[in-house]
């Protein structure tokens, strides 16, 4: 491909909100351009590299006996109505209506239309397991697009979709696809970490998340440093340590604490420790007041809230704490079971005494007992684990990490077969829901996350398999016989895997153009190289230098790609 007529155009200055190296690189090597917030163009460059992202995805979720399908982004409400999803969603799902006034909404997930299209094909065990797959582009209005490429309103994904007789045929088929993933992003030279994962709004019960190790990634990840264990922070669990004190006997009195309406106030005042108070954060679901429980040196974790309760949850507003008639910063649940439904943690059901709010201002009770006092309509897991606590498996206190998630799997069960009436008949004749899977991978994320991981001071650095070009060819001067050198190569190299740098410009922009741009082989031809000997050779990974003739240059260059390709695969 010549440069001189190719869709393209560096920038020297990106804007100040591109704080992450793979946001600053798409926009300097003129890889897309922003159209709206969270929409973004790609240019030729970009879809070369994601073109081939796209090739190895195919190899491997083919290789797994994925079928490749294409379910519309435009569908009806009426599915989503089907599946619960349309009105549990918030604003992220897109609606509109048509021309005829029909409810349709722009799909930021698949499960509704694949369930659909499995009812209508899949009638007996005989013709399971099956698995489809698509690469099609996604609709979710996101509140805050981020990172460029990492976090889009509007991105390309590749997604796929398992149907089962069983749970255990579920099982042993969700191992083969995490192997497919792992293999994809070797090839992508990707170095990820599976994590345990919070479902959301996909349903079922167990979901991964496989994570591009990156300061500047959205997601805080939870990980024991001898590798026992790794999850998202958001559902991550860890050994709490216990109360060093207390007894469970203590009489409940009342306290005079003017002014202690923070955790920190109240232990000031009264001498005591953080693991002595007992924290009340109040919640809403609908109509419902939600009162969870937590020791005082812990926070709740509002994801694992919602998975314990089974219903979504959103922080009660200072409007709504005054309606209810909560008194602010001395809430406590003693009196309140009436009013609210209480959730505990389970640090504070072994806790003994605590000290929580008296419900009224300035007072709090000493001595608060759970089992005793009050008592709570579910117990369970509901704290943030933070570094330091201790891994659940080993006992090694556990490190925080920052990831971009590149990639995710969920196993669904019946969560859409039940709801939409996706039925199988099994070997006795009786109807059965289908069992699902569902495995997702961001294609326009993972050029973001190649970009984050592959990159220096001066530009990218494109791994082998993915490079929209494997050579960059770079003419330096406009004197005859280099520029007719520079064709020769051309021609022998191929427009297909060559970009060619034909420019009128200096040498120096030219040059610099192609640091950015990162392409595994740079091949430059001017009258300096030609005085040496033909064209100077560099694999920009490594840095290694070559000098070939003219005759040897296109033997020299598919030589020394095929020896970094073979690096790169590990050979």
């Amino acid at each position: 491909m010549r440069m001189s007529h190719m869709m393209f155009k560096t920038q020297k200055r990106v804007a100040a909100e591109a704080e992450l190296p793979s946001h600053q690189l798409i926009l300097r090597a003129g890889l897309a351009r922003r159209l709206a917030s969270g929409i973004y163009t790609l240019t030729p460059l970009a879809v070369r590299a994601i073109r081939r992202i796209e090739t190895i995805i195919r190899e491997e979720i083919n290789a797994i006996g994925g079928q490749e399908a294409l379910l519309p982004i435009v569908q009806p409400a009426e599915l989503w109505q089907e599946s619960g999803r349309y009105d549990a969603i918030g604003s992220d799902l897109a609606r509109l209506n048509d021309r005829a006034g029909h409810p349709m909404i722009l799909a930021m997930t698949h499960e509704e239309a694949v369930t659909d299209l499995a009812r209508s094909v899949v009638e007996s065990y005989r013709q399971l397991p099956q698995m489809v797959y698509q690469i099609q582009s996604k609709f979710r209005d996101e509140p805050r697009p981020r990172g460029g490429l990492v976090r889009l309103r509007e991105f390309l994904m590749k997604d796929a979709y398992s149907f089962h007789t069983s749970q255990q045929d579920l099982d042993a088929y969700y191992e083969q696809v995490v192997e497919a993933y792992l293999a994809i992003f070797r090839r992508l030279e990707l170095p990820v970490l599976v994590v345990e994962a919070d479902t959301g709004m996909m349903g079922g019960k167990t979901a991964h998340e496989f994570m591009l190790l990156a300061d500047g990634g959205e997601d805080t990840l939870i990980v024991c440093p001898t590798g026992d264990y790794a999850a998202n922070q958001e559902i991550a669990v860890a050994r709490k340590r216990l109360r060093a004190h207390g007894t469970a006997d203590e009489a409940l009195r009342e306290v005079y604490t003017p002014g202690a309406t923070t955790i920190a106030a109240l232990c000031e005042g009264l001498s005591c420790a953080e693991e002595d108070t007992l924290k009340s954060v109040f919640y809403t679901s609908g109509d419902e007041l939600i009162l969870a429980l937590i020791r005082g040196d812990l926070e709740v974790s509002e994801v694992k809230l919602r998975n314990l309760l089974g219903q979504d949850v959103r922080t009660l507003s200072k409007e709504e704490a005054a309606a209810f008639g909560l008194v602010a910063g001395y809430a406590g649940p003693v009196g309140l079971a009436a009013q609210a439904r209480i959730i505990v943690d389970d640090s504070v059901a072994e806790a003994g005494n605590l000290i929580s709010g008296a419900n009224r201002v300035d007072y709090h009770l000493a001595g608060v007992t759970y089992g005793r006092d009050y008592s709570a309509d579910a117990v369970g897991d509901i704290a943030v684990a933070t570094p330091g606590m201790a891994c659940v498996h080993c006992g090694t206190p556990l490190e925080e990490r920052r990831g971009i998630e590149a990639a995710n799997t969920f196993k669904l069960g019946t969560r859409y077969s039940e709801s939409m009436n996706a039925r199988y008949l099994d070997e006795q004749g009786v109807l059965q829901p289908l069992i699902m899977g569902c495995y997702g991978l961001g294609i326009t994320r993972a050029l973001a996350c190649i970009l984050e991981q592959h990159h220096d001071a001066d530009g990218i650095i494109w791994p082998r398999s993915v490079a929209p070009f494997t050579h960059h060819l770079v003419v330096v001067g406009t004197d005859k016989e280099v520029c007719h050198a520079a064709e020769t190569i051309y021609a022998a190299l191929g427009e297909r895997e060559t970009l060619y740098d034909d420019r009128a410009l200096s040498a120096g922009v030219k040059l610099k153009d192609a640091d950015l741009l990162g392409m595994p082989l740079r091949i430059t031809v001017s009258a300096r190289s030609l005085a040496a000997g033909g064209a100077e050779l560099r694999l920009l990974a490594t840095s290694q230098m070559r000098m070939a003739s003219l005759e040897d240059t296109t033997s020299v260059a598919r030589e020394l790609a095929a020896h970094r390709a073979d690096e790169s695969a590990g050979v």
